[in-house]
């Protein structure tokens, strides 16, 4: 029996570990590109062939450098001597260079598959750590469940691997509490992955390194050695007042030196807390200034596109960070890209300029129930139960900044800057069952039983998921729009839709994202740019353009009968 128990875990891990890789190869084998990843795979090619930094500068370079991994298998035509945006270098490489854009995605996406699993032992090994192995393997079964972790774990993206990072880099600092020597370094290595992957992850920074010197302190105090003078708890009050007794003058110098014993270790222990904060910090420093060189040892930046200037406040503190230049030159473009006034979509409505509440309005959409149900038990239960209570920090703070940050942000596109309240949702779940009664074990089983399920009856179509209380992915694209439904991976589905079903049809196509229609034998019109007289047959809109119809296209849309739709993403019509 124990050999058998021996096996169990381990098999139970492999289970899971490879349904999840499995369901994400079949994803990232069936889906056209999206419209980020021509650009991240552009910029890895230039990173392998040119070693320069040139393109994509917004985002830091070690994300692209683990996609260039896969890049550099599928060995594409690369031409360094083309010219343009970085969205044009991105198409020009996947459809004009004669590399075959199926083969050279699914390469890229490899890497960002492989790094997803392994963040998946992460969250294993977090929550056994707190809970248990049965803890560690209800947060693995949520973590491989979670259908925005597969959706997003199967594409060329940063958004996982900065999530991934910040996730280990917790559970690191976590370590750090009984020995701080070896985890301490590795944590800020984590950390240091995670901001040099996106530069959201940029206000976990002082959270770990609050968290670092926390550790050490308790570090600090486990290793103290108990009284050896045979008079237990006693033995402090009694030296104290054996120190005031005798002589004046000799009461005052042993008043003295306990005094004086007593500051020096507050003084040890705070010093030893800040230079474990400081230590996370400056090796986190050091991992980004690594990814750089990495790329180009001279560090020179050529930005193919201009870069704006950033005044006041904010302009002053970036040009103070000790990181490379192109880093702050990527921080002055993201804080550009906030000035932009952007469009949103959340519950059917259409607005300008961000929403404080559209992150938690758009995952508590796209969150599994069983996952929503699960982890807010678990927080409560960090929270309340005193054994558990000096984890809190470690599983609230971090996602909880992060969070609060990216609402503050203008860019309402989607819950993919936000895949970290998934993460360490899963690993708080973990701590339910320890509440000790028979039932939270039966009723963590059952919720985990229907966070499968939900997630299976989704498969393949993991970007546009909705949960049951919001009627499903079919229904995703009346609540929100972008990378939450169509992020323009279904092109090569409607084109073997349009082959199967419409092989004589006149085809009308709206279409949002980064693939080229014809390369895959779609020959479309765009119905905006005649007179609505003149659009007969079908109309293929992109549930992202729907989301926005307005004037012409809104009164096309309202004028022709609905023939279903592809991959819940892509809306058709018949007119």
């Amino acid at each position: 029996m124990r050999l058998h128990r021996r096996w169990l875990v381990p098999l139970l891990v492999a289970l899971l570990l490879v349904q999840m890789a499995a369901v994400m190869v079949t994803t990232a084998v069936e889906q056209t590109p999206t419209i980020d990843e021509p650009v991240y795979v552009a910029t890895a090619g230039d990173y392998l062939h040119d070693h320069r930094i040139r393109y994509n500068p917004e985002h830091p370079p070690l994300g692209k450098l683990l996609i260039a991994t896969g890049v550099a298998v599928a060995d594409p035509h690369y031409d360094p001597s083309y010219t343009g945006t970085q969205g044009d270098v991105g198409r020009h490489l996947l459809y004009e260079s004669g590399n075959d854009p199926w083969r050279l995605m699914l390469w890229a996406r490899l890497p960002v598959i492989i790094l997803t699993l392994l963040f998946g032992l992460v969250a294993f090994a977090f929550a056994r750590e707190l809970t248990g192995t049965a803890g560690g393997l209800v947060a693995l079964a949520l973590y491989t469940f979670s259908p925005d972790l597969i959706a997003h774990g199967s594409l060329a993206t940063l958004d996982v691997p900065a999530a991934g990072f910040v996730l280990t880099s917790a559970w690191l600092v976590w370590r750090a509490r009984r020995r701080p020597v070896p985890y301490l370094p590795l944590s800020g290595a984590a950390l240091g992955a995670a901001v040099a992957t996106k530069m959201s992850a940029l206000p976990a920074v002082p959270v770990l390194m609050g968290l670092a010197a926390v550790s050490v302190v308790a570090a600090g105090r486990r290793g103290e050695a108990p009284p050896t003078d045979g008079q237990g708890a006693n033995s402090g009050p009694r030296k104290a007042l054996s120190a005031l007794s005798g002589p004046a003058d000799s009461r005052r110098r042993k008043a003295l030196a306990l005094l004086s014993g007593a500051t020096g270790g507050r003084r040890q222990k705070v010093l030893a807390a800040v230079a474990g904060a400081v230590g996370v910090a400056m090796v986190a420093v050091a991992v980004v200034w690594a990814s750089y060189l990495v790329v180009d040892p001279r560090l020179r930046f050529s930005p193919a596109e201009p870069v704006p200037a950033l005044h006041g406040l904010r302009g002053r503190l970036v040009d103070l960070l000790p990181v490379p230049e192109a880093y702050r030159a990527g921080m002055r473009m993201q804080f550009g890209l906030e000035e932009y006034p952007w469009q949103g979509y959340l519950f059917g409505h259409l607005y300008t300029g961000p929403l404080w509440y559209y992150l938690p309005a758009a995952l508590l959409v796209k969150t599994p129930l069983g996952l929503l149900a699960l982890g807010t038990a678990g927080a409560v239960a960090v929270v309340a139960l005193r054994r558990l209570r000096p984890a809190a920090p470690y599983l609230l703070l971090p996602p909880g900044v992060l969070l609060a940050a990216a609402m503050t942000g203008s860019r309402d596109f989607g819950t993919r800057y936000a895949l970290f309240v998934p993460m360490f949702l899963a690993v708080a779940a973990a701590c339910v069952p320890r509440f000790g009664r028979r039932w939270t074990a039966a009723a963590t089983a059952a919720l985990v039983l229907c966070t499968a399920v939900s997630s299976l009856r989704t498969f393949p179509y993991y970007l546009p998921y909705a949960n049951e209380a919001f009627g499903g992915p079919a229904h995703t694209h009346r609540l929100l729009h972008d990378s939450n439904v169509d992020w323009g991976q279904d092109l090569g589905r409607l084109a073997d839709r349009l082959r199967q079903r419409y092989p004589h049809e006149r085809v009308w196509l709206v279409y949002k994202g980064s693939g080229v229609p014809s390369y895959y034998g779609i020959h479309a019109g765009d119905p905006r740019t005649v007179p609505a007289r003149q659009v007969h047959g079908l109309l293929a809109v992109s549930d992202s353009a729907l989301a926005k119809a307005r004037g012409r296209l809104a009164e096309l849309i309202g004028s022709s009968r609905p023939a279903g739709d592809v991959g819940h993403s892509i809306s058709l019509y018949l007119r």
